[in-house]
C-alpha cells in the first residue's frame, strides 16, 4: 500500500493538467478579444434584448481603452506566471514561495522585537505586571492569541476559565500560570452515567449534594443526604474529602461558587452524566519563552493571581555550649 500521499496527487499529470487548463483559460481570453476586433458591427443594430418596452441592447464593439485593457491583462498574467508559482508544480523564475515570505517577514520581526522581550525576559512575572509598557504588550499578546477563548475582557465563557477571579484550575501563581501557558493542559471529567457507576438517581443526588456546598438548591429530586453518602467513593478521589480540589492536577474545587459549565442544575447533571474533556493549547512552542512570560504576567495582573509562597525562614544556627 502506498503511504506516500501527497506523491499520489501532487504528480507530473496533475501538474500538466493544470498548466494546460490556466494556459487555455488566459489566451483563450486573448483569442476571443481579437476574434471580437474582427466581428462585423451594423451600427443601430440591436441584440434583440428589450427591457422595459424601450431599453435595448445595441451590437457595438467594446470601446477600444476597455478593449486594450483586457490585452495588457491577459500579457500580465502570463508575464506573472513565468515569474511566480501558479502553473502546477512550476515554481516561478524568481523562486518566490509563501514560505519563504512568512519566514523573511518572521526574522525581520524578531530582529526587531526580540530584545524588547528579551528584556523583559530578565525580570519575574510580579515586576513585568507593574510596568505599564509590559502590560500593554501582554494585552496585545493577549487579544492576539487568547481572547478566542478567554474573550477579550479575560472573563470566559461557558468551558472557558474566567481569567479575572481567584479561581485557578491549575493553580495561580506566576509560575504557574506561565507553565499552563508554556506547556498547555489537558483536563478529563469521567462520566459517571455510565454502568455500574451510577443510576440517573445518584447522580441527582451527588449533584444537590454538590450544590448545597455552594448554597444552591436542588430542583430536580435530589437528596442531599443521599448525595453525601455517595460522594466520598464517587467523587472524593479526584475533588478530595472535602470537595475542594486539587489545582496540582486540575481538580476543581466544588465549594467556591464557581462553575465552568454553569450553574444551571441541568448543566451540572449533564456533566456527572457524560464527563467534560477540555484542552489548553500549549503556546510555548509557536510563541517563545519570551512571549509567553509577557502573557503569563498581563493574565497574572488582572486581578485574580496568587502570589507565590514565601519561603520558610532559616533557623539561626544554635551555638554550641
Amino acid at each position: 500500500m502506498n503511504l506516500n500521499i501527497t506523491n499520489d496527487f501532487i504528480n507530473g499529470f496533475w501538474s500538466m493538467y493544470v498548466i494546460v487548463i490556466t494556459l487555455v483559460s488566459v489566451v483563450g481570453c486573448g483569442v476571443f478579444l481579437f476574434m471580437q476586433e474582427r466581428a462585423n458591427f451594423t451600427a443601430g443594430q440591436t441584440t434583440g434584448h428589450i427591457w422595459d418596452e424601450t431599453l435595448a441592447e445595441y451590437n457595438n464593439p467594446l470601446p477600444n481603452w476597455w478593449r486594450w485593457l483586457f490585452y495588457i491583462t491577459v500579457v500580465f498574467g502570463l508575464v506573472y506566471f513565468v515569474l511566480f508559482p501558479g502553473l502546477g508544480s512550476f515554481g516561478g523564475k524568481l523562486g518566490w514561495t509563501m514560505r519563504g515570505q512568512y519566514d523573511q517577514e518572521m526574522d525581520a520581526a524578531k530582529a526587531k522585537y526580540d530584545p524588547l522581550f528579551n528584556e523583559f525576559l530578565k525580570k519575574d512575572i510580579m515586576t513585568v505586571a507593574a510596568d505599564p509598557k509590559a502590560k500593554e504588550i501582554g494585552q496585545r499578546l493577549f487579544l492576539t492569541y487568547c481572547a478566542q477563548c478567554h474573550g477579550s475582557d479575560a472573563k470566559g465563557g461557558k468551558g472557558f476559565p474566567n481569567l479575572t477571579d481567584n479561581d485557578w484550575l491549575w493553580g495561580g501563581t506566576p509560575e504557574r500560570i506561565q507553565e499552563t501557558i508554556m506547556k498547555g493542559r489537558d483536563a478529563v471529567m469521567t462520566p459517571k452515567g455510565v454502568k455500574p457507576d451510577m443510576d440517573g438517581q445518584q447522580i441527582k443526588d451527588v449533584v444537590a449534594y454538590v450544590r448545597s456546598l455552594s448554597g444552591l438548591d436542588s430542583k430536580s429530586g435530589g437528596s442531599v443526604e443521599h448525595g453525601k453518602e455517595l460522594f466520598p467513593q464517587a467523587c472524593a478521589a479526584c475533588h478530595g474529602p472535602e470537595a475542594k480540589g486539587n489545582p496540582e492536577a486540575g481538580y476543581p474545587n466544588l465549594t467556591d461558587k464557581v462553575w465552568l459549565y454553569g450553574s444551571q442544575e441541568a448543566d451540572q447533571i449533564e456533566t456527572v452524566t457524560k464527563g467534560r474533556v477540555n484542552r489548553m493549547p500549549a503556546w510555548g512552542d509557536f510563541l517563545g519563552e519570551a512571549k509567553v512570560h509577557l502573557l503569563a504576567a498581563y493574565v497574572w495582573g488582572l486581578g485574580g493571581g496568587v502570589k507565590p509562597a514565601e519561603p520558610a525562614p532559616v533557623a539561626a544556627p544554635v551555638a554550641a555550649q
